[in-house]
């Protein structure tokens, strides 16, 4: 892959992750009912940043989870015989919670739509809010983030690629062409 553009900087992501969390904050009138769920791999890290601005802002810290989507792929069959399960952990109850999905880039939604159906499996939420750092376009079901760091129009031959501290060894948004 040939390196295009940086999207975001450490400070940017930090930036957008602030507002994101007002935006929580503002759009549930509250958080006696709120809980963030962290789709794994980035998205944990994302939700777990998340929880200390909202925490920052108003006090209160939200419960974060961690889901792993993997046997909820419409793609499985395509990723190999024996997909790594990590396991989720949602230590909490989400019964009559506003569950907000927090994923590090929404394409195709595939990914989305994967998350709702295991967030379902845990139990019945009031609401499900969906928030990505980074939304590409390209859409494959109809299904759009409540929340969005960065709005990014990409072609299908670009690759957007997160890397955040607690997982890789920066943190940045880079652009590539295949």
């Amino acid at each position: 892959m040939e390196y295009k553009a940086t999207l975001m900087s450490a400070e940017d992501i930090d930036r957008a992750l602030k507002r994101i969390a007002h935006q929580i904050i503002e759009r549930n009138h509250g958080l006696e009912s709120v809980c963030l769920i962290g789709i794994r791999t980035r998205g944990v890290p994302l939700a777990k940043r998340l929880q200390s601005h909202i925490e920052a802002i108003e006090g209160v810290k939200v419960p974060v989870g961690e889901l792993d989507i993997t046997l909820y792929r419409d793609d499985l069959s395509r990723i190999g015989e024996m997909p790594t399960v990590k396991g989720s952990n949602v230590d909490f109850s989400i019964e009559d919670m506003t569950v907000v999905l927090v994923d590090d880039v929404i394409y195709t939604a595939r990914t989305a739509r994967a998350a709702m159906e295991a967030t379902v499996k845990l139990g019945r939420p009031a609401r499900v809010q969906l928030c990505a750092l980074i939304d590409r376009g390209h859409t494959e079901f109809p299904i759009r983030p409540n929340y969005v760091g960065k709005n990014v129009p990409t072609s299908v031959e670009e690759v957007v690629a997160v890397r955040l501290s607690e997982t890789d060894d920066e943190s940045s948004v880079k652009l590539f062409v295949k």
